[in-house]
């Protein structure tokens, strides 16, 4: 089943009903000795953090779910090419985009 046949068929209700793949990790397991928490390479890998990005970007949100949404969008886009499965992070992507447009309707 895909993330977004997921949602809208309410299969997942509790954050710990999730599949990793969407709640975190995204199938990209740590080197080494590094920080999967505080600083993965998906989102340090730029001359900027992509949490940065993300701040400077929904400052001026009409609310706190549009903020919301467009963080969602940011972060899966911002790190697209550095995870193992980019057609899946672009389609989430789309998800919360496609969330965002109908409430800005």
């Amino acid at each position: 089943m895909d993330y977004q046949s997921s949602y809208s068929n309410n299969k997942f209700t509790r954050w710990d009903q999730l599949p990793r793949s969407i709640k975190g990790n995204d199938g990209v397991e740590g080197a080494a000795g590094e920080d999967m928490v505080n600083s993965p390479s998906h989102y340090t890998s730029g001359r900027v953090e992509a949490i940065e990005v993300i701040e400077d970007a929904i400052k001026e949100a009409p609310n706190p779910m549009a903020g919301f949404l467009q963080a969602q969008v940011l972060k899966y886009l911002l790190r697209l090419w550095h995870k193992i499965d980019s057609l899946e992070d672009a389609e989430k992507a789309q998800w919360y985009l496609n969330k965002l447009i109908a409430s800005l309707k």
